[in-house]
């Protein structure tokens, strides 16, 4: 399956980017380089078990096990101490990243209940864009009778492109569901 999206990127993307971008160096051309997803999970403070269910959540969706990220200072007004598990993440790189990327686009967004498109503007201005989704359901891996409980999580797209236009093409191209704008 990521064989698909990866062959694509070969063969109708690089030129047609060069060409769109005005670009001389098939080096210079974007490329997806990794991509990360993430669950904040506040509530983990008073219950751990949340943080083992985050994780098998991430490790169905990706096929790969994520990290248990840890607070790096303490804030008060959140009963946060530093060094407690906050979260979790996992990066992905090569074949697993195209094939995240190809189920991604083909068959998770498309199962958002009323989908019309994800906003083109959610770029950081360096060409990386960002996703965040209400719930972990829209993927085929995780059934809702194994769930604990409805997680938001985010998904960043990490490109080599220099600035957002450089990035949006070539999501586009890639076939990204962008919503029309206007």
């Amino acid at each position: 399956m990521a064989v698909r999206l990866k062959e694509k990127y070969d063969n109708e993307v690089v030129s047609a980017l060069k060409e769109r971008l005005n670009l001389d160096n098939v080096m210079e051309v974007p490329r997806v380089q990794k991509i990360v997803l993430n669950i904040g999970l506040g509530e983990a403070l008073e219950n751990a078990k949340s943080l083992d269910a985050a994780v098998e959540d991430l490790t169905k969706i990706t096929g790969q096990k994520p990290v248990v990220t840890i607070a790096r200072k303490s804030i008060a007004n959140f009963k946060l101490r530093e060094g407690r598990a906050i979260g979790t993440k996992v990066t992905l790189r090569g074949e697993r990243m195209w094939s995240f990327l190809d189920r991604l686009m083909s068959i998770a967004l498309p199962r958002m209940r009323d989908f019309r498109g994800v906003n083109p503007d959610s770029f950081d201005g360096r060409g990386n864009y960002t996703l965040g989704f209400h719930e972990q359901l829209i993927f085929p891996e995780i059934s809702y009778d194994e769930i604990d409980k409805i997680r938001g999580f985010e998904v960043t797209i990490v490109t080599s492109a220099v600035n957002d236009e450089g990035g949006r093409e070539l999501l586009r191209l890639l076939g990204m569901p962008f919503a029309s704008e206007g």
